[in-house]
């Protein structure tokens, strides 16, 4: 049987590349997303992204998703659709609906339908994990827990899918990315690199608006990350660790400067320092996948210039 992904939230920059990486692979991927066809899958994917069918409706009308996994013959689902850090926080109980009940009635539909999937994988955060030790903030009393609605619903997604093994055998994969950065990441306080790599291509000043040190993902690796999970689901609930490259925006910037030197002169940070939320004893995605490459900064950063046209950037130096 050929092989037909399901991609909750397929609009959004995460689910472009991951898109991307499922049609270089030659299989089929469809979307499901609450949002409009996002103009970036042109920049990203060219005009091939047409002919992704793309289904705009929401996680929660289990009809729809009945349809979906029944017209389209879904054999793997990537899960990322999800309301973020701000939205959860104005809204909790709208951020619950989506992220926790939303992330429920994919699993049941995966379960009705459990002799046609063949692997699922699914987005989770490091903001499962409390502040780091130098910045304890509200969670010195409580330990390593999550310090925000969003993070409170990311874990009750990984308790449920380690429940939906333990109960119904339906294995999954849960990725725990860091800072992802690359082309078209543009909303949130964490696009700040992005951006300043997309202005340095342009020749424009731009200041990231935090300090301090995180780890940063390129994008193409966390589309790897979940395709991978996807298509390659041992048995079992699974959680993963994306190593990434820890770095403070100083060397971010350092990191595009190697290949564009102008910006320096362009580049800077101001702003409070961002909590890492480490994990406290990581379980990198090379514990299931022992070939796991990682793209390191400088040359995630070069690609991402090149994407935005710095002439320094066609190739590597």
């Amino acid at each position: 049987m050929s092989s037909t992904v399901l991609v909750t939230g397929g609009g959004g920059f995460i689910g472009t590349w991951v898109v991307r990486d499922l049609l270089q692979r030659g299989l089929s991927a469809v979307v499901l997303d609450a949002g409009e066809r996002p103009g970036r899958w042109e920049r990203v994917m060219g005009p091939v992204s047409h002919k992704v069918p793309f289904v705009r409706g929401s996680l929660l009308d289990r009809e729809l998703l009945r349809k979906v996994f029944a017209d389209y013959r879904i054999t793997h689902v990537i899960h990322l659709a999800a309301l973020l850090t701000p939205a959860c926080q104005a809204d909790p109980y709208e951020g619950c609906l989506v992220d926790v009940l939303g992330g429920v009635a994919l699993l049941e539909q995966v379960r009705a339908c459990a002799n046609q999937i063949q692997g699922l994988s699914y987005a989770s955060s490091v903001a499962v994990f409390g502040d780091e030790p130098d910045h304890p903030g509200e969670n010195a009393e409580t330990g390593n827990q999550p310090p925000t609605f969003y993070g409170a619903f990311k874990k009750s997604l990984e308790l449920i899918a380690r429940q939906y093994w333990r109960h119904f055998q339906i294995a999954s994969v849960g990725i725990r990315p860091q800072v992802a950065y690359g082309p078209e990441r543009d909303v949130g306080l964490t696009a700040g690199p992005s951006l300043a790599a997309k202005a340095a291509a342009r020749g424009e000043p731009f200041s990231i608006s935090y300090t301090g040190s995180v780890g940063y993902d390129y994008v193409e690796d966390v589309a790897r990350a979940f395709v991978r999970g996807a298509l390659e689901t041992p048995p079992g609930a699974h959680l993963v660790d994306l190593p990434g490259e820890m770095a403070n925006v100083e060397q971010v910037i350092a990191a595009i400067g190697t290949t564009l030197p102008k910006a320096a002169a362009l580049l800077s940070a101001n702003g409070p320092p961002i909590p890492a939320h480490l994990p406290p004893a990581p379980c990198y995605i090379s514990t299931l996948y022992p070939d796991w490459k990682t793209t390191s900064l400088v040359e995630g950063m070069r690609r991402t210039l090149a994407f935005y046209g710095s002439e320094a950037a066609k190739s590597p130096s």
